[in-house]
């Protein structure tokens, strides 16, 4: 649909008031309609150039289809027209929901010669996982002589993908090909000899303990031979990732949900390269995913696709209804990190379902702090209401500090961090779990 612009508006608007001035001096009537006529053949002949110009334009959209969460990304969109005059366009994109811009409101204007090519490019950054689509920009241009606008969509849908942030991996990756992971917080342990995977003998070394002597090989070459052993390899790491309404909880730009991926992610990264089988289970969702063990180059993009659209319900969590479904699949042992937030009432459902899972398997619960009651129990007080807030605060963090303690000591390996440092928390506690051999 074509509109006049304010400038044909305003032409008119002006001959309204010429017509004035000539019912009073007839002898300018000629000249007013002269110039009608001139104007409205302008409009029309204008008007017709900006219809076959709509047929003539097209916006192409550059966005990679797979994005991290809160990792901004530019975005560019390429114009160009076939029209043989010099064109004028403004435009907005028009960006899903669960994205962030700097052009959520703001048109964009470009001005294009005969055959030129213009691209314009704005930052966006998702806020929310999972599958989202870019519609056709929104397109408004402007007649050659500007007494019309003519406003429709142009370019086609993009759809995309947001999974969680794997940046993190990248960064290990780079700074353990450096040996300075102690960058990221990881503690490096030194092991020498006390995994059960022979690999290979060497000299022996002072500290080697004596049953890594070889003494045949010793006798052989006359001097003191040492079996040097690796980290048992073929073990499997599974998580269970809590899906339920705790897990909304929110901290920053994002939610506990999404830290846990992020965490998950990275230990994944670590324990593939560490030789081990990795997999996962959800619970408390009505959409069940369950990913077997896997150990290939390819599990890490498989626990992506598996988890990127994946969202926290509002169920309550059944740690026990959980684990019963979790043991009935696994029937190798396993190190299984249950990923969730701990309340004060979950030793109804947890202690059982912990008690099932270690009759054959080594359990770490990861639970995450709020960071808001953390910071309101150290703020200082003025009213009543806050002392009662400050009292029901302090409660509920005493008993699920008693929880912890209780887990601990059923040989629960239990962590509660702040959400940004679950990741390397989880990571330090599996490395040292590999050097402890117990996995």
């Amino acid at each position: 649909m074509q509109t006049p612009s304010r400038r044909l508006l305003a032409m008119f608007a002006g001959l309204s008031l010429l017509s004035v001035v000539c019912s009073i001096w007839t002898t300018f009537s000629i000249v007013w309609w002269s110039v009608v006529s001139i104007l409205l053949t302008a409009s029309i002949i204008d008007a017709a150039l900006l219809f076959r110009l709509g047929k003539h334009f097209n916006i192409q959209r550059e966005v990679p289809h797979s994005l991290a969460l809160g990792i901004a990304q530019e975005i560019s969109l390429h114009v160009s027209h076939q029209y043989q005059q010099t064109i004028r366009c403004e435009f907005i994109d028009s960006i899903p929901e669960g994205f962030e811009s700097d052009i959520t409101s703001e048109r964009r204007q470009l001005r294009l010669l005969p055959g030129q090519h213009g691209t314009v490019t704005y930052i966006a950054t998702p806020v929310v996982r999972g599958r989202h689509q870019f519609e056709p920009c929104d397109l408004r241009l402007f007649s050659p002589l500007g007494f019309w606008s003519r406003q429709f969509r142009a370019g086609d849908t993009t759809k995309i993908h947001v999974y969680p942030n794997f940046a993190a991996i990248v960064k290990y990756h780079l700074l353990a090909t450096d040996h300075r992971l102690g960058q990221l917080g990881i503690l490096v342990r030194q092991r020498r000899g006390e995994g059960l995977d022979f690999r290979q003998l060497r000299e022996y070394r002072e500290g080697d303990s004596r049953r890594q002597i070889d003494w045949k090989a010793s006798s052989r070459m006359r001097k003191l031979i040492s079996r040097e052993y690796q980290d048992e390899k073929d073990q499997q790491v599974v998580f269970l990732l809590d899906c339920g309404r705790r897990m909304q909880a929110q901290d920053g730009h994002l939610s506990h949900f999404d830290h846990t991926l992020n965490a998950m992610l990275l230990l994944s990264y670590v324990a593939l390269r560490q030789g081990d089988a990795v997999g996962l289970s959800t619970f408390a969702t009505q959409d069940i995913r369950y990913l077997a063990p896997k150990k290939s180059d390819k599990t890490v993009n498989l626990i992506l696709n598996q988890v990127f659209d994946l969202q926290p319900s509002l169920q309550t969590s059944d740690y026990y209804q959980a684990a019963i479904d979790l043991t009935l699949k696994l029937k190798k042992r396993a190190l299984i990190v249950i990923l969730s937030n701990l309340r004060d009432e979950d030793d109804v459902t947890l202690l059982p379902a912990l008690q099932l899972l270690q009759k054959k398997h080594l359990v770490i619960f990861a639970s995450l702090q709020e960071s808001s009651l953390l910071q309101q129990i150290t703020s200082p007080i003025h009213t009543d209401k806050e002392a009662i807030q400050f009292a029901a605060n302090c409660d509920f963090l005493n008993k699920r500090e008693q929880l912890l303690r209780k887990l601990n000591a059923n040989r629960t390996l239990a962590i509660e961090t702040p959400p940004e440092k679950l990741a390397i928390e989880l990571v330090n506690q599996y490395l040292d779990l590999k050097m402890k051999a117990k996995i």
